[in-house]
Parts: C-alpha cells; structure tokens; sequence
C-alpha cells in the first residue's frame, strides 16, 4: 500500500498507509481525532546516475546472456602460442 501525506490543522502534517480506493476520503488524525485533508506531493522518484543504470543494464543482459571475457596476452605469450609450420597431426610425434 502507498504512503499518502495528510495535514491536520491543529497537529501538522502526518503520512498513512491507504489503499487505492480510500484515497479519496478524508483522514483522520491519529492525535486529535479531527479530520485531515490530503496534501498532494510528487512521486519519491530520484534520478539514477549514469553508471548505476549501465551496469543494472549490463546485470540484467547477464542474466540471459553472458558476457564473454579472455584475458590479455603479453607479446610474449603471443608468440608462443602462435601456430607454428608443422607437419602431420599436432598430437603425433615427428620423425
């Protein structure tokens, strides 16, 4: 249930949880018994920042799609593993 804001004249301003269709009625205030009228306040949205957003979108694709990751190479590690001339089937010895 949301949170609705309401302001009693006598005690200030309280909150209450209400359904969707007792939001047209008015409130009672849970100090004084006397009614309350609704304050109408915007949404409790807040903006979220850019990098948050990219890495929720990244988490989300994950979820479905993994992301594939290799490790870099030195130059070095490059060169040994590069193919080499060979005869034969690389699992058989030379002779």
């Amino acid at each position: 249930m949301p949170a609705y804001e309401f302001l009693c004249e006598r005690c200030g301003p309280f909150d209450l949880l209400l359904s969707l269709q007792e939001t047209h009625h008015a409130a009672t205030c849970p100090a004084c018994q006397a009614e309350a009228r609704r304050v109408y306040t915007p949404p409790g949205l807040v903006k979220t920042s850019v990098p948050r957003v990219r890495a929720l979108d990244r988490a989300h694709k994950s979820a479905y799609q993994p992301e594939v990751v290799e490790r870099q190479r030195s130059p070095e590690e490059k060169r040994v593993l590069a193919p080499t001339s060979h005869r034969g089937r690389p699992w058989q010895i030379g002779h």
